[in-house]
């Protein structure tokens, strides 16, 4: 895969700084390619276990379709953003993409548990039903991971005075 270099290496996030907002953000924005050419984004929860990314899905769609047909792949996260005017209008941000292949999961251990750790992540309240409700849907809901082939940060954030 080709890498492009940042243009502001002065925004870069560091490798450490990239997976931290990567493991804290909230929701991303899966981008991928179908037959027919036209990009598809869509936000998604997802959790990074295991050094990889994981999401839920419908088991048919767009999304798996456009998988189907490229399994490379673009995540985006946007952390904080902050727009602020100092000598001009700008915007104080963070955000972080990765590229790499997604692959559905069809192993049911990891399935269970990636959907157990999205669980954990967006309703930790609720973990006493979490085991019984993910049981009960597994045969129904897919799975998929991405693998970080490359992960990119950057930010803009106020100097320190």
């Amino acid at each position: 895969m080709k890498e492009y270099p940042m243009r502001r290496k002065d925004r870069a996030l560091t490798d450490a700084e990239a997976r931290a907002l990567l493991e804290k953000g909230e929701y991303g924005f899966l981008a991928t390619v179908g037959d027919d050419g036209l990009p598809y984004g869509v936000p998604l929860s997802y959790v990074l276990m295991d050094g990889k990314l994981y999401f839920h899905s419908a088991m048919q769609g767009r999304k798996i379709d456009n998988l189907a047909h490229c399994p490379q792949v673009s995540f985006t996260v946007v952390g904080q953003t902050r727009p602020v005017y100092t000598k001009n209008f700008t915007t104080w941000y963070e955000s972080v993409m990765a590229f790499g292949p997604v692959a559905a999961v069809t192993d049911e251990d990891e399935k269970f548990r990636a959907l157990y750790a999205l669980a954990g992540k967006y309703l930790p309240e609720h973990m006493d039903k979490a085991e019984g409700d993910i049981r009960h849907s597994l045969a129904r809901t897919a799975v998929y991971a991405m693998t970080i082939d490359i992960l990119t940060g950057k930010a803009k954030r106020p100097r320190a005075s």
